[in-house]
């Protein structure tokens, strides 16, 4: 494997990664924003008021975003293995 296959091959796995990790970053990041506005305009400063709902959201993100996600990783896995079978 030369330099530029591997470059090839990190770019691959980061923008997989990036695919992937994104939508539940966005989704944590939207509830963690309505909670704080919610804890800015009643005045609660509660510090574990926001851990539940996020986890929450994002265990249910996850679930939705399953079969995305696993597509996504098998997709990549055939790629690496189709690189492997042609170095050879």
């Amino acid at each position: 494997m030369n330099e530029l296959q591997a470059i090839d091959v990190a770019k691959d796995a980061l923008w997989v990664l990036v695919k992937v990790s994104a939508p539940l970053m966005l989704i944590a990041l939207i509830v963690g924003l309505i909670i704080s506005l919610f804890q800015a305009l009643t005045q609660i400063q509660e510090m574990t008021l926001s851990f539940v709902p996020k986890m929450l959201a994002i265990f249910m993100s996850l679930l939705l975003l399953l079969p995305f996600i696993y597509t996504s990783l098998r997709d990549l896995n055939e790629r690496m293995a189709q690189r492997i079978i042609q170095t050879e």
